[in-house]
């Protein structure tokens, strides 16, 4: 598997644009596109199909977050630095930090062959 993630998911309201690491890896024969940071997956028979699947869980995981105005909430519960700064209001926790506090992601980086790549997102800013 070859390439880097692409992609933008857009949002009506204030929005921070940053760049999250993802996870493409194959279980059986289906490829997936995990975002660690977000405990979001997209799958498909290949890559193409399992990042557009991906596109879709983000962008609904944000729409669900946001009608239910628990993003701020799920962003701390995820290990997310939330603060006041406008330069930096947001910070994902760091993948070294996630390998030991994220079993599917320590599951998946001792028993895959896997590729990390990242993708800009747009993420909606939180109050």
């Amino acid at each position: 598997m070859k390439g880097k993630a692409q992609g933008s998911i857009s949002f009506e309201q204030h929005k921070i644009e940053m760049s999250l690491d993802l996870i493409t890896f194959k279980e059986d024969d289906t490829v997936i596109v995990y975002c660690p940071p977000l405990e979001v997956y997209g799958y498909g028979l290949d890559e193409n199909e399992a990042r557009e699947s991906f596109k879709v869980s983000l962008s609904e995981f944000f729409r669900y977050c946001l009608n239910k105005n628990t993003l701020r909430q799920e962003l701390k519960r995820l290990g997310w630095q939330l603060k006041k700064s406008k330069y930096k209001p947001m910070i994902p926790p760091k993948i070294t930090d996630l390998l030991t506090s994220n079993e599917n992601l320590s599951r998946i980086y001792n028993n895959h062959d896997f590729m990390k790549t990242a993708t800009s997102v747009s993420i909606p800013a939180v109050a």
